[in-house]
């Protein structure tokens, strides 16, 4: 019998007779169901979107007897007819796997047996075989499919020529189409344009624009000539721009003159030319090009070739396809390649985790300078589904539509999104009935917004994805086999494993994450910083019996290599629950996510010391009291008093806007007169933290 009571629903805003109603029917679920299936029952078949959000929650905790907030709860649970359709059970019945704990297991213990069977079903393509699956004399940096000869590029345009590749939409235009062969002309268009230039390959060519499907045409062009992509986030200020272009020197930059957003125009060309750029080729963002071009700089339409064909240079697996940035522990950013085997990854995680699918049409809003746009294009075309590309912000009612008139499937967010179409209310009385799941990346999740997400839907489940760009996916996800908890994960990534250890590196149930190579997907080298040190100086070895994420032993599979293993720091703080979920704690180092992006407290405290009046800042990133993604807090120590503290917020986040990233939000500013130092005179943020949340706690 589940507890419920009438006058409660009407308080939370259901009608008295509705709410009768309600009652009277779920009275009528049999007594003997599980609480997964009754809860099934009513919130696929009773529920409503009219009902109020509220009175779904407390129908839920109803159902699961009024769970803790804190606890894994499940919101959606597969029925075995939704089991014996995924990806993953298919693959199970074709190499004689039991279930999904057994797949895992199988994938980290027999894991070159594992990737040759993933190369077939996804259709990899390589035009000279491979002598083995990997050569693991050093297996912290192995070397993927030795002897063979191959262009990912040719994995993503196997699809039959006439479906679609990408739909997409303008901001205020309509859904248009390209599909597979138009694509594919496309970017050899590009290809023979970087050639007629006199580009070879090897050489580094940035994407500084929005995602569209021209940026995709590019990116894939350039790949084909094999020349490399340097991913540049459109939101970066030139300086940010500038040093990335150095870093990786990038001989051409691919940017639009301006940038539509919400009505107004932003200036996207005059601020990477402010970066001192090589040369730049400039895209129109509507019809006709809105900018002054200096110097060499090339139109999109004098840059094009019309040689619709090209014959793909065929490259060693390991040579860079792609420079990513991901912020480390001083002020310039890492440069992170990834090689033609890292898309191999993107493509698996989107196979197994997300149970992407020929017919799908898959959205994720992003951008080509994060590693959710390659990922993107990768997941999407390498399992011959379609990727739907909205060019406008994702945050009103325009995006809504456009994910139901484009009948997407399966759709990426990222948690501050989710929280602004709540907020706003702007997706009344849109149907996303098409979705068969979400994902959410890029930041900490808040529960009860991840469900709200899924009751916009008719409870279809959150995939919670947590990785990174050295990663090249996930290591911690979930599956469409397994129940879904709002904010909780429920699996190490098939094909990886960790082991979660603390101070003294003992295994716990909350701690530091290690990762355990080898494993398709992890960077092998970094290009302005020791790979080894970032990642191996300092970590445990396999020399005891560590268990895995799903009590695979590690130990058990570093007998498969000789000598010890070093297990590899990724620095998030990870929990596991008693029955068995995950969840995130943020970082254990000084990195923190803000916005969905990577960022070192140095990087932050570099530019805000420059203010005048200030002698030194630290920044430290805060969960909200209710969950969701980190809010940034500066404590600041003055050469004078005479600095009001708002103030002193409206100029910090002045100079982040200009400096940094205009998506860095300053949420508060403490006054400090000195800050907690180490011996060796390291500033104490996680101090800092303590303190602040002691404080915020006690009120």
């Amino acid at each position: 019998m589940i507890d419920i009571q009438v006058n409660k629903l009407t308080e939370l805003g259901v009608g008295q007779q509705r709410a009768t109603d309600l009652l009277s029917e779920i009275e009528e679920i049999e007594a003997n169901q599980s609480a997964e299936e009754k809860w099934r029952h009513i919130s696929q078949k009773l529920l409503t979107p009219d009902d109020p959000i509220e009175a779904h929650e407390y129908l839920w905790r109803a159902v699961y007897d009024k769970a803790k907030r804190n606890e894994a709860v499940p919101c959606w649970s597969p029925t075995e007819a939704d089991v014996q359709e995924c990806n993953v059970t298919k693959f199970c019945t074709a190499h004689n796997i039991s279930d999904y704990r057994a797949l895992h297991k199988y994938s980290v213990l027999n894991k070159s047996e594992f990737i040759d069977g993933v190369v077939k079903e996804l259709g990899i393509v390589f035009q000279e075989p491979f002598s083995e699956l990997a050569e693991y004399s050093n297996p912290c940096t192995p070397n993927w499919f030795p002897g063979a000869r191959m262009n990912i590029v040719l994995s993503c345009l196997k699809s039959p020529e006439e479906r679609p590749a990408i739909i997409y939409q303008k901001e205020g235009g309509k859904i248009e189409e390209m599909s597979y062969v138009q694509l594919d002309a496309l970017s050899s268009r590009v290809a023979n344009s970087l050639c007629d230039l006199g580009f070879k390959k090897g050489d580094a060519m940035a994407i500084d624009m929005v995602m569209t499907a021209e940026s995709v045409a590019i990116y894939l062009g350039i790949l084909k000539a094999g020349c490399v992509v340097v991913s540049i986030a459109d939101s970066l200020a030139p300086d940010e721009i500038s040093k990335r272009l150095k870093i990786s020197n990038t001989e051409l930059v691919f940017t639009q003159d301006v940038v539509h957003r919400m009505g107004k125009k932003l200036p996207m060309y005059e601020k990477v030319r402010d970066s001192d750029p090589k040369r730049v080729v400039v895209l129109p963002a509507s019809d006709n090009l809105e900018a002054n071009l200096v110097d060499e700089d090339l139109a999109w339409e004098s840059f094009l070739s019309d040689d619709e064909y090209f014959e793909t240079e065929i490259c060693d697996p390991m040579a860079t396809v792609n420079i990513l940035f991901s912020s480390g522990t001083t002020g310039e950013p890492k440069a992170i390649p990834w090689n033609h085997t890292t898309p191999i990854k993107c493509a698996m995680d989107a196979f197994f985790h997300h149970d992407i699918k020929e017919e799908d049409v898959v959205a994720w809003p992003t951008n080509l300078g994060w590693m959710m746009g390659p990922w993107l294009i990768f997941a999407s075309l390498i399992n011959n589904a379609t990727m739907a590309l909205y060019y406008g912000a994702p945050t009103g009612e325009e995006f809504g539509r456009f994910v139901q008139n484009a009948q997407v499937t399966m759709l990426g967010v990222v948690p501050s999104m989710v929280k602004q179409w709540k907020t706003t209310d702007c997706l009344e009385g849109i149907d996303w009935s098409s979705i068969r799941n979400f994902s959410s990346t890029g930041e900490s999740s808040n529960a009860d917004d991840m469900f709200w997400l899924m009751a916009q839907a008719g409870y279809k489940p959150v995939i919670e994805y947590c990785g990174g760009t050295e990663i090249g996916g996930g290591y911690l996800t979930a599956t469409m086999v397994q129940p879904a908890a709002p904010s909780f994960f429920t699996t190490p990534a098939i094909g990886l494993d960790f082991a979660i250890l603390d101070e003294s590196e003992n295994q716990c149930s909350q701690g530091e994450l290690y990762v355990m190579p080898p494993s398709l997907g992890l960077s092998n080298s970094l290009l302005n910083k020791n790979h080894e040190e970032e990642y191996y100086k300092g970590t445990p070895s396999i020399k005891k019996e560590y268990n895995g994420g799903l009590g695979t032993s590690l130990l058990e599979q570093a007998k498969q290599f000789s000598g010890n293993i070093a297990l590899r720091r990724h620095g998030d703080e990870i929990e596991m629950t008693s029955n068995g979920f995950f969840r995130t704690h943020g970082r254990v180092d000084d990195t923190m996510n803000l916005g969905g992006i990577k960022v070192s407290s140095i990087e932050i405290e570099r530019v805000l010391n420059m203010v005048d009046g200030v002698k030194e800042t630290a920044a430290i990133a805060i969960s909200p009291e209710k969950g969701g993604p980190s809010e940034l807090v500066i404590y600041a120590v003055l050469t004078d008093n005479n600095n009001n503290v708002e103030s002193l917020l409206s100029e910090f986040q002045l100079v982040i806007k200009k400096k940094l990233n205009p998506l860095f939000k300053v949420k508060q500013v403490e006054v400090t007169d000195m800050l907690p130092r180490t011996a060796s005179n390291k500033v104490m943020r996680r101090t800092l933290r303590k303190e602040f949340l002691e404080k915020r706690n006690t009120g």
